[in-house]
């Protein structure tokens, strides 16, 4: 039985993962953490839950609980995010990432601690969502150079990030096959007398609002025609399914920096004939 540990617990994924793995029998909660500062530090987990009492305390103690953990799933922010994996890479341990919004600088601390230990950090756990990727990244080289491609992603009031992670894996998967720098090719919102859309231009546009879970539609944009590859998001649970897959998944695994492509075996497109 695979012991997880749950970072970020008293968060909406943190509970979402919680509610998941204790209804299963085949994993189990090693242990809570959140920040030393959160009120709900010492609470046990079934009162996070609104049950019966589970004798998993919330706690801040990294070591403590990652000593009695085979792996830790972590949702949180990008700071805190790099001070658990320091922690796993210290400890031996492998982690899961879901956090968002890491600068360049964050992502290739990931790159050098995944030298130590098996780190999975995907921006969306969704089988879903992670086969849209691929359905994407079939019609950009499929379409290339004939469309104008929007990404147009809606989530919940309370998002920190915009565009979302996911929103922005979707613009990586396009340039990637444009063979375009995201960098400089992106727009997100547009505004005044910005002129006719420019050649290879990859549009964004955010909305933010009650309680939306995640929606992310990609268009690609010719001439009398449009293509759409839409994912909505209905509730957590998948993503929290999605993460416990991958933390079963990536204690098998060597020492590296993977994705959750990776985990369902569609890290790669075959050659189209």
């Amino acid at each position: 039985m695979v012991a997880i540990a749950i970072a970020g617990a008293t968060g909406r994924m943190g509970r979402s993962i919680l509610q998941l793995i204790a209804g299963r029998d085949d994993v189990s909660i090693a242990g809570l953490l959140d920040r030393a500062d959160n009120a709900a530090q010492g609470t046990d987990a079934g009162i996070l839950l609104g049950c019966a009492p589970m004798d998993v305390m919330v706690s801040s103690d990294v070591d403590a609980v990652m000593a009695v953990a085979d792996v830790l799933i972590d949702f949180t922010i990008p700071i805190s995010s790099l001070q658990y994996a320091e922690h796993c890479a210290v400890l031996g341990k492998p982690i899961v990432i879901g956090t968002t919004g890491f600068n360049e600088t964050q992502k290739q601390r990931l790159e050098v601690l995944s030298q130590h230990i098996a780190i999975m950090h995907a921006p969306n756990m969704s089988p879903g969502v992670n086969l849209a990727f691929k359905l994407v990244e079939l019609a950009a080289r499929v379409l290339k150079g004939q469309v104008d491609i929007e990404i147009v992603e809606a989530h919940h009031r309370h998002k920190l990030d915009s565009p979302s992670g996911t929103a922005l894996r979707f613009g990586e998967v396009v340039a990637n096959q444009l063979e375009l720098d995201l960098n400089t090719h992106a727009v997100y919102g547009r505004k005044g007398q910005v002129g006719a859309r420019p050649d290879h231009q990859i549009g964004f546009s955010t909305i933010r609002g009650g309680d939306i879970v995640g929606e992310h539609t990609v268009m690609f944009i010719g001439e009398g025609e449009r293509l759409e590859i839409t994912h909505r998001a209905t509730n957590r649970l998948n993503f929290a399914a999605g993460a416990v897959r991958a933390a079963e998944w990536i204690i098998q695994q060597p020492p590296g920096l993977y994705d959750m492509q990776h985990v369902l075996g569609i890290s790669t497109l075959n050659n189209l004939n």
